[in-house]
């Protein structure tokens, strides 16, 4: 009898960045602190690497 495979891992959409695999980030200008301004850049979501998925594993 052939061993069983294993169950894929549940694929469920990111919850930081929606599903999108980008987040938007707050553009801050100036030394040390920097001041916050109205701008916004996109960037990659850390928790799934830009695939927009993570699995349901915790």
């Amino acid at each position: 009898m052939a061993p069983r495979k294993t169950a894929k891992p549940k694929v469920i959409k990111c919850p930081d960045c929606d599903g999108k695999g980008e987040i938007t980030e707050t553009v801050r200008v100036g030394p040390r602190k920097g001041r916050a301004t109205d701008h916004q850049q996109s960037a990659v979501c850390l928790t799934c690497w830009g695939t927009g998925e993570t699995t349901g594993d915790g």
